[in-house]
């Protein structure tokens, strides 16, 4: 008896169309909690907008929360991606692994000196010294007034005080391209540096 094969035909895409969109919310529930909010209320905010600017559209939506393993590095709207398969952040993934192990950030303590994915950051010496003093009690949330004292110490001048704190740390995350998360923001208690996987700390 001879079997007869009927070959499988993919059906060719001719065209397409739009029928929604995903929304990829990089936070965390620590950083929702220094906020005064939480992912769950997050999320409810966003469909009630959704429902104010097309009544009925919260019904049309679903909500998943990314689950990472912990200290997972990068982004956290990266790490998102990645937690839910988006093919084009799976696939940076892969590139990332082929690439340059030099990836990631490298801050040189004895040399004051910090790389960006293998290119030297330009830090100033306030910069460096905030950074040093948070990688040095890495963990423990140091408040503006600590870090007040450590600039002074470092030769910070007469313009530090109150919330000059937070412009020295939003200059110093934007030198941190790619890998502004190192710094963690403790509301109403200050900053502090976690153990990253993406950062090599030489020379302590």
């Amino acid at each position: 008896m001879t079997a007869t094969v009927t070959p499988f035909v993919r059906n060719e895409i001719t065209s397409t169309e739009a029928r929604g969109f995903a929304l990829y919310v990089g936070i965390d529930e620590a950083t929702a909690e220094a906020n005064g909010t939480s992912l769950g209320a997050i999320v409810a905010a966003l469909r009630n907008t959704l429902d104010s600017i097309a009544p009925g559209l919260a019904s049309e939506t679903f909500a998943s929360v990314a689950l990472a393993k912990t200290g997972s590095g990068g982004r956290n709207v990266d790490v998102v991606r990645a937690a839910l398969s988006d093919p084009k952040a799976l696939e940076r993934l892969v590139d990332k692994t082929e690439e340059d192990p030099a990836k990631g950030v490298v801050v040189d303590l004895q040399r004051r000196k910090v790389f960006i994915d293998g290119d030297k950051a330009d830090l100033t010496s306030k910069e460096f010294c905030v950074l040093e003093y948070l990688v040095r009690h890495q963990g423990i949330t140091i408040s503006r007034e600590e870090l007040i004292t450590t600039l002074w110490n470092c030769g910070g001048g007469q313009d530090i005080y109150g919330r000059t704190i937070d412009v020295h740390i939003r200059r110093l995350r934007s030198r941190l391209v790619g890998y502004e998360d190192i710094i963690r923001t403790s509301r109403g208690e200050g900053y502090r540096f976690d153990k990253h996987p993406d950062v090599l700390i030489e020379g302590i």
